[in-house]
């Protein structure tokens, strides 16, 4: 008696990120000067489960694209690990990088920039392919499936950029970031260029790809109200530092460190009466230098909680909360409390 076929469940990638540094030199160099250090990621860690999304935000200039393109191995990391399942890919050098390119992959804000103008979406779909030996003989079948995948007609593979909307390049980069059948995509503000109606069908898109390939992605954005829609977990980046982490709907009911709660106070609320009765949370003051950052807590400055403490010891992401889940929510403060803000 024959058995019925069960479809095995899709395999998915873990990614681990454990107290990674990345800092860049700037200025100086001549005459013996001493150049500056600009730390962008200061000994930062998280984790994503396969399959899973963690979406990581914060203002401009806080280090989470710099984390992204470390992730991804655009650029090297100056310290910490990157385990994407059990290997540690801050390692890989050379010959390896180009087998790491097939398992992450990285999808750019900018969808114009990041596509060549003078190639066609078939030539930018085929070359990905070419250069990892994939789908030989059969290139043309598989740029009209990913094209389908992502909601665009195959019939159009020969056409440029200029003739897709913002969304539809947008389409072409996940589907060039699908070519090669990655396990991790990393998403850089993907659809912060997009109008709002443009940006719920590409979210849309990448939670059916997500469903349906098992793919594990580092969503980087910077606003809190596109972030929740896909992610299963939030960490939130000040000045180069993760301040909060923890299960999206539990950040975002009860956030701890007065940073996250600012940012979702920021968050319009549809209904008039509600948006004019409820608190908002206006920060003062600049965002401090990345090149002399404050010490202590670097939030501190900004913080209508701050002590002397503050001033004196750098606080570290620990796990005040342990959910009934047997989850944690973590936060870097010398002082965290529930405040409702949304």
């Amino acid at each position: 008696m024959n058995q019925p076929v069960v479809d095995s469940p899709v395999k998915s990638t873990s990614l681990t990120v454990t107290n990674l540094v990345k800092e860049y030199r700037v200025g100086g160099g001549l005459f013996g000067r001493t150049r500056d250090i600009v730390q962008a990621v200061s000994e930062v860690s998280l984790s994503i489960d396969g399959g899973q999304t963690f979406g990581l935000v914060g203002e401009s200039g806080c280090g989470k694209s710099s984390l992204g393109r470390s992730v991804a191995r655009l650029q090297s990391s100056d310290g910490g690990s990157i385990l994407l399942g059990d290997q540690d890919i801050t390692r890989v050098e050379g010959g390896g990088l180009r087998a790491l390119r097939r398992r992450v992959q990285f999808v750019f804000q900018d969808p114009y920039a990041s596509l060549n103008p003078r190639k066609s979406v078939r030539a930018t779909l085929t070359e990905p392919l070419v250069i990892h030996g994939l789908h030989r003989g059969n290139h043309e079948r598989r740029v009209e499936e990913l094209l389908a995948q992502v909601g665009l007609n195959p019939a159009h593979a020969d056409r440029f950029p200029h003739e897709f909307s913002g969304g539809q390049r947008q389409r072409l980069g996940i589907a060039r970031a699908l070519a090669v059948e990655p396990e991790v995509i990393v998403l850089d503000e993907p659809v912060s260029a997009l109008d709002v109606s443009v940006q719920a069908g590409v979210l849309n898109l990448l939670d059916d790809l997500q469903r349906d390939l098992g793919l594990t992605y580092l969503f980087i954005a910077h606003d809190l109200s596109v972030v929740r829609h896909l992610s299963d977990r939030v960490g939130v980046m000040y000045l180069g530092r993760l301040v909060e982490e923890g299960p999206v709907d539990e950040l975002y009911e009860r956030p701890l460190h007065p940073y996250t709660q600012a940012l979702l106070s920021a968050i319009p609320v549809p209904d008039p009466r509600t948006e004019r009765a409820r608190e908002r949370i206006v920060l003062t003051g600049d965002v401090p230098s990345p090149v002399s950052p404050p010490s202590g807590c670097r939030f501190r400055t900004r913080c209508w909680k701050a002590t002397e403490i503050c001033a004196e010891v750098v606080p570290e992401l620990a796990a005040p909360v342990h959910l009934a889940s047997g989850d944690t929510h973590r936060v870097a403060c010398h002082h965290p409390a529930e405040r409702d803000v949304l």
